[in-house]
């Protein structure tokens, strides 16, 4: 039996010689080593990484050689509008990269007024002054109690040649405070007074707005009862008094008081029936029977005196 295999294996193999299946050469080869392979493999991983790594490492060192080598330049994501209540303090806000050694100057465009030059007024109105921040790179011109007339185009600028500059506007409000109707409004008795208040101009909406009437801060919880306020914050802030079944006792002079603008006045008339018309009337009849006699004193005394 064993001799059979014998002979059928040789016969196997003298086949596959017979048809190139196998050569002699293919018996001198040795098996490759699974370590040194993986080990190779290995290897060319890491030499394609560190070079990857290297060439990343050529591309920071350029991209910061040329940040360097492009020298000063502006944040531009610092806003360009900037919105100032009258007498309140305010920033204009410049942020500069790769300053260096050159100096930053603030120009306003109306009058091309040198106004700072680095941190140094050089205005002889000392409400401008330059704040330099380290920590952010920000130059701010710091206008103290600005005024409308300071409204307009400032110019953050850079001493390089030719000079850049970075343009800001500011504008100067004062906030404009009006009641709709005014200054006189008249309100049948039992109809509803509704007073609307409304304030605009401001940097940012008031933080509160609060009513009077006639110099008494209106209670919404008082006993009288159907009172209420309600206020809209926004760009232009509104805040309507409602004072529903109007009586006599609710004439007077009301006042809308935000608190970081200035109050405005109306002067409100219930009327019991009568008209407007005729009340004016009878106010204008009443100042001509005054005038008709103070004239006629007048006269009195002066025939008087000269008899």
């Amino acid at each position: 039996m064993i001799d059979s295999m014998k002979h059928l294996t040789i016969a196997i193999i003298l086949t596959f010689f017979k048809y190139g299946i196998v050569s002699l050469s293919d018996f001198d080869q040795q098996p490759p080593d699974a370590i040194s392979t993986i080990n190779n493999k290995h290897y060319q991983f890491h030499n394609d990484y560190d070079e990857n790594s290297f060439n990343d490492g050529n591309e920071n060192v350029d991209t910061m050689q040329s940040a360097l080598n492009r020298g000063p330049y502006f944040d531009i994501s610092a806003s360009r509008n900037v919105t100032a209540l009258v007498g309140s303090t305010t920033y204009l806000n410049c942020r500069v990269k790769n300053l260096g050694n050159k100096t930053l100057t603030w120009i306003r465009h109306r009058d091309l007024h040198l106004l700072t030059i680095g941190k140094e007024t050089y205005t002889q109105d000392q409400r401008f002054q330059s704040v330099h921040n380290p920590h952010t790179n920000d130059w701010s011109l710091k206008v103290l109690y600005p005024q409308q007339k300071d409204s307009g185009v400032y110019e953050c600028q850079i001493g390089t040649s030719p000079p850049v500059g970075f343009s800001m506007v500011l504008s100067v409000v004062e906030p404009i405070t009006t009641i709709l109707g005014g200054p006189d409004m008249y309100i049948d008795v039992g109809s509803t007074i509704n007073l609307t208040c409304i304030v605009k101009h401001l940097p940012e909406p008031p933080p509160g707005i609060y009513w009077t009437h006639n110099g008494i801060e209106i209670n919404y919880d008082s006993p009288r009862g159907g009172v209420s306020v309600i206020t809209e914050k926004g760009d232009i802030t509104q805040s309507y008094l409602l004072i529903q079944r109007a009586r006599p006792s609710d004439s007077g002079k009301y006042i809308c008081v935000p608190s970081n603008a200035n109050s405005e006045t109306i002067n409100v008339h219930v009327l019991n029936g009568e008209h407007p018309a005729a009340i004016q009337a009878a106010s204008h009849l009443q100042i001509r029977s005054f005038l008709l006699i103070l004239v006629s004193l007048i006269i009195g005394i002066t025939f008087g005196n000269n008899r």
